[in-house]
């Protein structure tokens, strides 16, 4: 078996990532996961692995939304950071964020909880860990996947500039380290899961604060409604 890695992934990000996949701790997390499978349902499923990646082209990121880890109830995961197939409940956060959607910018609560209509005009759904096992919540940190997001991250800063970086709560806050704050814009503001919705996530504004800095950059906008 060759040790090289061939992900579904977009060409620009294997490019700019090709790296990483030949690194120890990424044959090590290969490994891992193999290993995971044999013994668990593993979320989400393999070829979407890597959906935020394949979906947003690296060429074409302009905004970028970091998650944490994959949802980890049967069908929610799909590789996209806070989003779910068509047919699958929205979690609690993500509802959350449907109604921020609505007091922001008066865009009705989707019937629906996939985001792929954000992914392809450029929002990065970004999770820092890419898999997780069944019905347990964090249970892949620390296996290698934050090292390879965070070289994700990096390279983005590095190679492009006047990306917007929304991050929500304190994990994803922590990411900005890696961010060169010179050249790019950060919006925070605290998660949107129940816990601290209502410590400033509502009325954060993200949605339309995005815009205005991509319209001041003679970018296109967002169409913001996925439904």
């Amino acid at each position: 078996m060759s040790n090289r890695i061939n992900p579904q992934i977009d060409e620009s990000w294997k490019t700019a990532l090709e790296d990483e996949f030949n690194k120890p701790y990424f044959q090590e997390l290969k490994s891992f996961l193999v290993a995971e499978k044999s013994k668990y349902t593993v979320y989400p499923p393999g070829s979407r692995i890597f959906a935020a990646f394949d979906v947003t082209p690296f060429d074409s990121v302009k905004v970028v939304i970091l998650g944490q880890d994959p949802y980890h109830g049967a069908g929610q995961a799909h590789g996209l950071c806070f989003s779910v197939p068509k047919g699958i409940q929205k979690p609690p956060s993500l509802l959350n964020i449907c109604k921020e959607l609505n007091t922001d910018l008066g865009i009705p609560i989707a019937s629906h909880g996939n985001l792929e209509k954000w992914a392809k005009q450029g929002v990065l759904l970004l999770n820092a860990t890419l898999t997780v096992r069944a019905n347990m919540a964090g249970s892949h940190q620390n296996r290698g996947w934050e090292t390879f997001t965070n070289a994700a991250i990096e390279k983005l800063s590095e190679q492009k500039s006047g990306l917007i970086f929304i991050l929500w709560g304190a994990y994803a806050q922590a990411k900005e380290q890696i961010i060169d704050t010179s050249k790019h814009h950060i919006l925070k503001a605290p998660h949107p899961s129940p816990l601290s919705v209502h410590r400033g996530f509502f009325g954060c504004k993200h949605f339309s604060k995005t815009n205005e800095l991509l319209v001041k950059q003679g970018k296109t906008p967002i169409d913001w409604n996925f439904e």
